[in-house]
């Protein structure tokens, strides 16, 4: 008597269960949402590519957006009316400080890093021979401290 005869049938389907990947079940909507990466929306542009997750930059409240700079480019001194949190997801990320552009200073930001652009502080940034992407989070231009 073989052996695949001696097994019970429920033993037999309890293994195929086991043995034959099934599918997973869809997140439930009220429970949470999601954005697989081939449908993140990406505007394009010379030096950089923005991806805006939650929210708005520009309007009152938070927001979450991917930026990804091209190879080769760098912003000039700017600042932001409030604090930016960054994380460095891929590639290196250089920054740089004060009103003086100077892309020798530069100090590198390598994947996995964590940065605060805080409020009205000069800074320049961007990318040297790589791409990198960034996550970015903060709150949008509408709230700007006063007086400041």
């Amino acid at each position: 008597m073989s052996m695949l005869r001696s097994l019970s049938p429920v033993f037999l389907v309890a293994i195929g269960f086991v043995l034959i990947p099934g599918r997973a079940a869809e997140p439930d909507p009220k429970a949470l949402t999601y954005t697989l990466p081939e449908n993140i929306k990406w505007t394009k542009a010379a030096n950089q590519d923005n991806a805006v997750l939650q929210g708005d930059p520009t309007k009152t409240g938070l927001y979450i957006q991917l930026t990804k700079w091209h190879p080769g480019n760098t912003s000039r001194p700017h600042s932001h009316p409030n604090d930016r949190y960054i994380t460095v997801l891929s590639g290196t990320w250089w920054v740089g400080t004060g009103a003086n552009y100077d892309p020798a200073s530069m100090a590198p930001m390598k994947t996995g890093t964590y940065v605060v652009h805080h409020g009205m502080e000069m800074h320049y940034d961007g990318a040297k021979d790589e791409e990198c992407v960034l996550l970015i989070v903060g709150m949008g231009l509408a709230n700007a401290p006063q007086g400041k």
